[in-house]
């Protein structure tokens, strides 16, 4: 595939882009600097562009086979930005009539319990909930959307750089967790069930959640 993707230059974004083009995959990599990441690739190329802009997207997006986001907000930028990102890239997408998209979203908003999300657990960091709650308020506005191929994967409670074994577990809207309660998974294996997800649609219109 052709794949745009967006938030290239971040530290999940890279390990998603590397993914892919150890897979084969072409990869245009979206951030606001144009930033390579570090990544050297003849497949690989770096632009310049603001995922807050459907214009910007469209023109992006445009020739492309699938788009792939990495985005999240920064220090330097309230985390709303997530929802005016999401309706941005809705919008662009369609407007270059690409139909796939997979996007990085937030554990936030996955159910521990029937009627419980993890962001409302009493454990859930008081810190991390103004991001949670704008994830989950920009799924909202992708969960309205019916032209897109679209799956949401939210990785695990805790994701950190780490070692690739190769291994994970999905649940469709659910924290994933192991025997002992912890959820973890590590960039490199979250890049594996992103970059699955996108080559095989096994979950559209899914919020997907991975984990060891």
């Amino acid at each position: 595939m052709d794949v745009l993707l967006l938030g290239a230059s971040g530290r999940i974004g890279q390990r998603i882009a590397t993914e892919l083009l150890d897979r084969g995959h072409a990869v245009t990599g979206v951030s606001r600097s144009g930033d390579t990441g570090g990544i050297d690739d003849p497949s690989f190329v770096a632009v310049a562009g603001d995922a807050t802009d459907p214009d910007d997207v469209a023109k992006l997006a445009t020739g492309h086979d699938a788009v792939a986001s990495a985005l999240g907000p920064d220090e330097d930028t309230p985390p709303d930005v997530l929802v005016d990102m999401m309706d941005a890239v809705v919008d662009g997408m369609g407007r270059a009539s690409v139909e796939r998209l997979v996007w990085t979203g937030g554990a936030g908003g996955l159910h521990v319990g029937p009627e419980t999300r993890l962001v409302e657990t009493e454990e859930f960091p008081e810190e991390w909930e103004p991001v949670a709650r704008a994830a989950i308020d920009a799924y909202d506005r992708l969960a309205e959307t019916q032209d897109l191929a679209w799956t949401y994967v939210a990785p695990a409670a805790l994701i950190e750089p780490g070692e690739r074994t190769g291994e994970y577990r999905t649940a469709e809207g659910e924290l994933v967790a192991d025997e002992d309660g912890d959820s973890y998974i590590s960039m490199a294996d979250f890049a594996i069930a992103f970059v699955d997800e996108l080559e095989s649609g096994d979950a559209v219109h899914t919020y997907l959640g991975t984990g060891y």
